[in-house]
Order: structure tokens, then sequence, then C-alpha cells
């Protein structure tokens, strides 16, 4: 069972954020030379103003995420105290719109559901999703926030804990949550001779694991620290995989498919970077790859 700490105690590295260019820029200057008043730069400035978006409750912004949600990406299974990564990341991106921790609602979405086809209760949702194509096909992506590597925990006894390469874990029961690029990670780079079984959630893989079930749980790395340090009791962590294709993977908010907000959300999530609130936050709250060896 899954216990709340208010911070695992690992290596901490900066996190490197690749810089995007998902908002749209401006065109501040008329034929002239001169600055306009009444061009697209005001009227695209005027569009990411508090009084003209469009959310689904006038004047506030209503947020989602899973239930529960656990360390490092939140504290305490509460996502409106601003704590753990993505719960300091949500309420920074808020402030950044111009909202006020007051005029922030929080709902609840499953995982898999938010990335769904079909109109959506809340403005954006905030759970670990990496962008990929086939989901932008369903919903809107903002620009990324974190990228992330994929990682296999094991326990002491489990067959993937003496792995020491991909070929090594080809050969054992491996598993992870539905629907996530984890699952990805062990159909596309593990390749394993035995299919992965699927959980509903990171919490009943992790139970699986404890049961010897499966031998390894494949996951995000900051979540397999944490699984690793404060979760089970005789964890290890066997190491990070590379990324599928060599292309990076990054997380990003989940907004409705053709949401006006999607433009203004990645604006404030690109403030958010060139101003370094990112890099801190990922610096306070995630453990990074100090003892995760890389797995090839």
């Amino acid at each position: 069972m899954r216990t709340a700490l208010s911070r695992l105690f690992v290596p901490v590295a900066v996190v490197a954020l690749a810089a995007t260019g998902c908002a749209s820029k401006d065109n501040t200057t008329s034929s002239s030379g001169t600055s306009s008043t009444s061009g697209s730069a005001s009227a695209t400035t005027d569009a990411c103003a508090k009084t003209a978006l469009k959310t689904v409750t006038s004047g506030k912004l209503t947020l989602a995420t899973d239930k529960p949600v656990y360390p490092p990406w939140f504290e305490d299974d509460k996502p409106e105290n601003g704590k753990g990564f993505e719960g300091a990341v949500a309420a920074a991106v808020a402030k950044q719109m111009g909202y006020s921790p007051t005029e922030v609602v929080w709902v609840r979405q499953p995982f898999d559901a938010a990335i769904q086809p079909g109109p959506k209760s809340w403005d954006f949702d905030i759970n670990e999703f990496s962008i990929k194509e086939d989901r932008k096909k369903a919903v809107d992506f903002s620009s990324p926030y974190y990228d992330v590597t994929q990682a296999v925990v094991a326990t002491g006894k489990s067959g993937a804990a003496s792995a020491k390469s991909i070929a090594d874990l080809q050969k054992v029961q491996l598993g992870a949550q539905v629907g996530t690029t984890s699952y990805d990670a062990i159909v596309n780079i593990i390749k394993p001779t035995k299919k992965p079984r699927v959980y509903n959630t990171n919490d009943d893989a992790l139970k699986a694991l404890e049961n010897g079930q499966i031998a390894g749980l494949v996951t995000d790395l900051p979540t397999a620290f944490y699984m690793t340090g404060a979760q089970l009791k005789d964890g290890k962590l066997v190491g990070q995989l590379p990324a599928s294709g060599g292309a990076t993977e990054q997380f990003g908010l989940v907004l409705d498919k053709g949401s006006p907000l999607t433009t203004c959300v990645s604006k404030a999530v690109d403030a958010l970077r060139a101003d370094n609130t990112l890099t801190q936050l990922a610096q306070q709250w995630l453990s990074q790859a100090g003892g995760a060896p890389e797995l090839k």
C-alpha cells in the first residue's frame, strides 16, 4: 500500500526542459515599423487576458487529475495544495494565466478517460500525460513542461532485480499501467517474450509486483524513485530505458480537442520555462538520474 511522504531523499539533478515553439508568435509592429495598437498583436494579447478566456465556468479555471495521486507529483492526494511537482506546476500555470488560488477548481478524472475523444468538463488535466501523435487525434496538448525517461522497478527477489541489460528483461514477466508510455516502452523497447500485463493504476501494478505476479514494473523515473525509496520494502531501481526511436519523451497538459485555451495555456507554460520556474520546481520536487543506470 502506498504511504504519503513529504519528500523522497535521493540525489537530484537539474532537469533539461526542451524549449519549444508551441506558442504563437505575434506580429507586434505595423508595416511602417511602429507599434500597432489595433493589429493582431493586440488581439492575441487580449485573447489570453483572463477576462477573455472561455473556461468551462466563467471566472474560474477548472483543473483535473486522477484519484488518487501520489508523490512526487502531488502531496497528500490534495492537488489543490500546490505541492508536489505537478501540483506546483498547475498552480504556477494558473497564476501565470491570472487566476488566484480561490479561482481554481479541481476535479478528478481517470488517466485513460482524460485522453479519450469527447467534450471535457475541465479546462486542462495534468497527470503525467506524454505527448504522443496518436493522442493528438483526440485531445490537445500544451507546450511540454517536463522531459522524462522510463525506468524498471523490481523487488530484491524478483527475476528482474539482477537484470543488467534490456536483453535480460526480455525473459521476465513485466507490467505497467494501461494506456501509458510505460506500457509502450515494454512493447517497443524491451520487446519481451512474454506479453506484458496491464493494470488500471500504478498502485495495482505495484501490488502485482509485491505479490510476485510480475517480475518488473515499468514507470516514469521520478515515480520509480518514489516506489523504491518509500513504497517497496525491498525495492530496487533496475535502471532507466533509452528513449524510443531516440525521441525525448515529454509531459504536456491535456485540453479538449480544439480548445480555445490551448494557445494561452501553452503561452503560460512557455513563460514558466523561460523564467526557469519549471526547472526550479523540478529541482525542488523530483529526483533524477543519480543511482539509476542506463540499460542498453
